[in-house]
């Protein structure tokens, strides 16, 4: 494969990852906002027990009581479907996580080829150099002899 064409796809194999990187942050960051949500859900939940505690306290009515532990329901509920969204995003990061894994990998074997070349290529135009040198030495051996 001639260098060019190596280059270009190793140009190729590195928009690749850094494209699949960035899809690998946003579903991590997707993931994060998604535990944040229910953190905040959790303490709101908290907060409105409490505050239903308070009320208790004081006197509250069975219908009133039940209006309240509905919506302590819904917000059980707000939670476990929260819950489902992470495990959800959860997964969806950790198989982006593998798909950039495995493109730094392919990457970095292109890169390993490109260098491995460009060494062979170092090394012919050291050998063609000394092949010239040598060459010259010979003709200035053989003038200083013939003189």
């Amino acid at each position: 494969m001639a260098n060019n064409q190596l280059q270009m796809v190793a140009r190729w194999e590195r928009e690749k990852e850094d494209k699949l990187a960035r899809e690998y942050q946003q579903a991590q960051q997707y993931w994060q906002i998604n535990k944040t949500k229910l953190a905040g859900l959790e303490n709101y939940r908290l907060d409105y027990l409490r505050q239903l505690q308070q009320k208790a306290k004081s006197g509250l009515g069975s219908l009133s009581f039940g209006q309240h532990q509905g919506f302590v329901s819904k917000l059980d509920k707000a939670c476990q479907e929260q819950i489902k969204h992470i495990a959800k995003a959860k997964l969806v990061a950790d198989q982006r996580r593998e798909l950039w894994l495995k493109q730094q990998q392919k990457r970095k074997a292109v890169d390993m080829l490109l260098d491995k070349k460009h060494q062979q290529l170092l090394i012919k135009e050291q050998r063609d150099e000394q092949k010239m040198l040598d060459e010259m030495s010979i003709q200035k051996f053989i003038r200083a002899r013939a003189m």
